[in-house]
C-alpha cells in the first residue's frame, strides 16, 4: 500500500506552476502510514497489538459494493499506466494493486471479527475508501473499504451494521452505498463542506435521510469548524448515542480520520487526542452493549504526518478502554468554540426530532 504515488504539486492538486522550488506531497502519502505502523509498533501500546498480513481483495469481492461497470473502468485505467480520476484523485502505477490490498486489508479484518478471533480489528489502509461511491471514484478514494466489510457482515448474516465516520470530509461513497437500505445506520460527523463538485453530489447536510426503506437510516452531523473535542463529545451524547440505541447493530464500524484534529492541513475540527481518545470509548461502550463487543475500525484521512499517528494512538487506548493514557499529547491544547459548537448540535437534534428519526 505504500506503492501508491499521488506525486507532488500545489496541496493535493498535482498542479506544478513552474514558479516554486518546492511542490507539496500530495497529502495522501506513504509518509503518515509509516508513522502510524510505527507508533503502534514501537509505541506503549503495542503490547495490546497483534499484527495479521492479508491477501489482496479479487474482482469479485469488489462487486458487493461497486458496480462492474466502475471496476472495468479501474482496471482499464491501470493498463493504461493510469489517470486522473477525479478533482485531486489519481490512479498510477502500482495504485490499484494498493487499492485491492487496501480491500482485502479491510475485508480480513472483518472476517477476523466474524469467524469469531477477535472482538475489535482495525484496518490500517491506504488508500482510503470512504468516498467511493458504487460507480464513481472521490476524493483520493478507489474502493470503499467499509462499505465492502459492512457488505460482508450482512452477507454473513448479521442484520444491522452501524458505521460511525469521524473523518473530517463527509463519508459520502458509504451513505450512497446503503442509502436505500434500513440494515445500514450511516452516521457521519464532518466538516460542514458541502459538495466539491461531480464527483461528491452529496452535501453532508441535515436533510439527506435516506431513500424508501432507508429513510432515516443516514444520519449527517455537519460541525461548525472548530467544534473541537467538547462539541464531538456533545454530538456523540446527543446524536450518536441515541441513533445507536435506537437501531440497536449486531455489528459496530468506526471510520476513522485524524484530518479532523487541531493540526490537521485538510481538516478545521481542532480534535485533540483527548477528543479521539474519548470518541474511542464511546465506541467501546456502543460495541460493548449492542455488538457483544465487536468493533471493526477503518483507516481513512489525517495528513499531519506526525499528529496523525498519535491520535491513532489514542483513537486505539480508548477502543481498549484502557484506564489511563498511555502517551501524552506532544502539541498540547487547541481552543475550541464550545458555544458555537452547542447551538449548531441542538439544532441538529431538533431537526431529528421534527423528523420522528430521534
Amino acid at each position: 500500500m505504500l506503492k501508491h504515488d499521488n506525486g507532488n504539486g500545489v496541496f493535493d492538486s498535482g498542479f506544478d506552476p513552474g514558479f516554486l522550488d518546492v511542490l507539496d506531497k500530495h497529502p495522501e502519502n506513504s509518509d503518515r502510514i509509516k508513522n502510524i505502523v510505527s507508533i503502534l509498533k514501537r509505541g506503549p501500546i503495542s503490547p495490546y497489538i497483534s499484527w495479521h498480513f492479508p491477501t489482496p481483495a479479487l474482482i469479485p469481492h469488489l462487486l458487493s459494493f461497486h458496480t462492474p461497470e466502475y471496476i472495468n473502468e479501474l482496471v482499464g485505467a491501470d493498463k493504461e499506466g493510469g489517470k486522473m480520476l477525479c478533482v485531486n484523485t489519481f490512479l498510477n502505477p502500482g495504485s490499484w494493486e494498493a487499492a485491492l490490498l487496501a480491500a482485502g486489508t479491510t475485508l480480513s479484518s472483518m472476517k477476523h471479527i466474524l469467524d469469531g478471533h477477535g472482538k475489535i480489528a482495525y484496518a490500517l489502509v491506504r488508500p482510503p475508501g470512504h468516498h467511493a461511491q458504487p460507480s464513481q471514484a472521490d476524493g483520493y478514494c478507489f474502493l470503499n473499504n467499509a462499505g465492502l466489510a459492512v457488505q460482508l457482515a450482512l452477507d454473513s448474516g448479521y442484520k444491522k451494521v452501524a458505521v460511525i465516520d469521524i473523518d473530517v470530509h463527509y463519508g459520502n461513497g458509504t451513505a450512497e452505498g446503503f442509502y436505500r437500505s434500513n440494515k445500514v445506520l450511516t452516521i457521519s460527523l464532518h466538516m460542514n463542506h458541502g459538495s466539491w463538485g461531480p464527483s461528491h453530489p452529496q452535501n453532508g447536510t441535515i436533510d439527506e435521510l435516506g431513500e424508501g426503506e432507508g429513510y432515516g437510516y443516514n444520519l449527517n452531523i455537519p460541525l461548525p469548524n472548530g467544534t473541537g473535542n467538547n462539541g464531538y463529545i456533545y454530538a456523540f451524547n446527543e446524536l450518536v448515542v441515541p441513533s445507536i440505541h435506537k437501531f440497536g447493530p449486531d455489528m459496530v464500524v468506526l471510520v476513522i480520520g485524524q484530518d479532523s484534529s487541531a493540526f490537521d492541513p485538510n481538516g478545521r475540527q481542532c480534535l485533540t487526542m483527548e477528543g479521539y481518545r474519548k470518541i474511542g470509548r464511546i465506541a467501546h461502550g456502543l460495541a460493548t452493549r449492542h455488538s457483544d463487543g465487536r468493533l471493526l475500525i477503518v483507516q481513512e484521512g489525517g495528513y499531519h504526518v506526525t499528529y496523525s499517528a498519535y491520535c491513532v494512538h489514542a483513537t486505539l487506548e480508548g477502543v481498549l478502554n484502557l484506564p489511563l493514557p498511555l502517551l501524552e499529547d506532544p502539541i498540547g491544547y487547541y481552543p475550541e468554540d464550545e458555544t458555537f459548537s452547542v447551538k449548531v448540535i441542538q439544532d441538529i437534534k431538533k431537526y431529528q426530532k421534527d423528523k420522528l428519526l430521534l
